[in-house]
């Protein structure tokens, strides 16, 4: 039960690479001077003007190290052989979860403590509803991988 929960929430975490990156994209504070008497403001200085850009790279990280490891297990392959009795295309639910949760997501004005907190809250949230419904399969990165998504009913040989 736990290790079936924890594979969720991986999955889950690794459908939001696009959201970490956009929040990088649209967070990043990055003084550019080209100027003879521009100068390096500073590590720590530059870091905490990037914190939502710097917890976003980390995040983007653990989400690679999320769906690497996804692979590796779905290339081990199945001992299991069964018999498929219907199936439906159901691939159209990866742009369906990229439109509803994530691309919303990215309006948020996250120099306002009180939106970056609502913002973990959504996280939350949808992380528990992500895990609690099973949809973890909707997820855009494996599109962008090249699965495709089907629901099949099967019948175990």
């Amino acid at each position: 039960m736990y290790k079936n929960t924890w594979m969720k929430f991986q999955m889950y975490l690794s459908s939001l690479w696009l959201l970490f990156l956009m929040l990088i994209v649209v967070n990043v504070d990055a003084p550019i001077d080209f100027s003879k008497e521009a100068s390096f403001i500073g590590l720590v200085p530059l870091l905490k003007r990037n914190i939502i850009p710097c917890i976003s790279i980390i995040m983007l990280g653990i989400s690679t190290i999320f769906v690497k490891t996804f692979n590796h297990k779905i290339s081990s392959g199945t001992q299991e052989y069964f018999e498929i009795k219907k199936i439906k295309n159901k691939t159209y639910e990866h742009l369906t979860f990229l439109t509803t949760y994530i691309i919303p997501l990215i309006c948020f004005d996250l120099s306002k403590l009180r939106y970056t907190l609502v913002l973990i809250l959504l996280f939350i949230v949808i992380a528990i509803i992500y895990v609690k419904t099973d949809i973890y399969y909707a997820n855009p990165t494996l599109a962008i991988l090249g699965y495709h998504l089907y629901e099949a009913d099967v019948e175990l040989s």
